[in-house]
């Protein structure tokens, strides 16, 4: 099963190129810091800007490297559902345990539409489908019906939820069912998420605190809420300065004062501002990641 805390993982760059010797030690570090499952090629993977070649070998690298140790659920989102399908596919043919895969965004689907992009996505490979649900980048939003219509599908396995809306798990596990798998994909809202019903977060800040992350998840699906809240009190500032700013540059600018990886992205985003890096150096010193 899906859950805890999975990394929503960064792509290395250096000199313009993707990183692969920096990728592969990265996918080590998760493992041993204790994350729970990771998530190559999302938004925060920079999936808009990398080209399908680049896509493609980023999924199978990390893939390869993670060796079966923690589940790897492969991006394979697009507002092409042809183009979505040939992710889909690739990601069950080098061995992603899951595809993740946004609602098509800027289209603006009804919701008849999503239904038929996922049913599309869902029958052309053998390999279980998390849907992404993020209104506020793809101004679309798939409804718990729509949802729940889905559910009934063998392979639409679960949901990483961006809406923020904590009332939306509550609303879902009655439209999915309750072994409907719920992950969030709101950092600053996680703990809350697992108390609704959830099981779990793709995580940003977990490309920088890999095992607050996770001991924070394991704290709730053990039904510790109170050591929960703690590890939260001290997430919380990194989780709001990362995302004062794009949350993959700002986890990028963390990731390179922790030494893990450079900092370069891909126009037309850029490295955070000043004030916005001091406000991560603080937010890593208050987590306990920084001197």
């Amino acid at each position: 099963m899906l859950k805890g805390s999975m990394p929503a993982l960064v792509t290395p760059f250096k000199d313009g190129a993707v990183d692969f010797d920096t990728l592969k030690r990265l996918v080590e570090w998760h493992v041993a810091e204790g994350s729970h499952g990771i998530v190559p090629v999302g938004t925060t993977g920079e999936s808009p800007t990398l080209t399908h070649k680049e896509h493609e070998a980023v999924i199978a690298c990390v893939v390869e490297a993670v060796a079966g140790r923690i589940p790897v659920i492969a991006g394979a989102g697009s507002n092409n559902t042809d183009e979505a399908m040939r992710f889909v596919q690739f990601a069950k043919t080098v061995g992603a345990d899951a595809a993740l895969v946004v609602t098509p965004y800027y289209n603006k689907p009804t919701q008849a539409g999503l239904y038929a992009h996922f049913k599309a996505l869902h029958d052309c490979a053998e390999i279980p489908i998390v849907i992404y649900n993020i209104p506020g980048r793809s101004a679309v939003d798939m409804l718990p019906v729509t949802m729940g219509e889905l559910a009934k599908l063998p392979r639409i396995i679960g949901v990483k939820d961006a809406t923020g809306d904590l009332a939306r798990v509550c609303a879902q596990r009655i439209t999915c069912g309750p072994d409907f798998i719920q992950l969030s994909g709101e950092d600053a809202t996680a703990h809350g998420f697992n108390a609704q019903g959830g099981i779990g977060c793709i995580s940003v800040t977990a490309n920088v605190a890999p095992k607050l992350c996770s001991e924070l998840q394991e704290a709730t699906l053990a039904g510790d809420y109170g050591k929960a809240l703690t590890i939260q009190d001290r997430l919380m500032p990194l989780h709001q300065a990362i995302f004062a700013e794009p949350g993959l540059c700002g986890a990028k600018y963390a990731m390179a004062r922790l030494g893990l990886c450079e900092e370069e992205m891909r126009l037309p985003l850029l490295p955070v501002t000043e004030p916005v890096r001091a406000r991560l150096d603080d937010a890593l010193r208050h987590a306990g990641l920084l001197n």
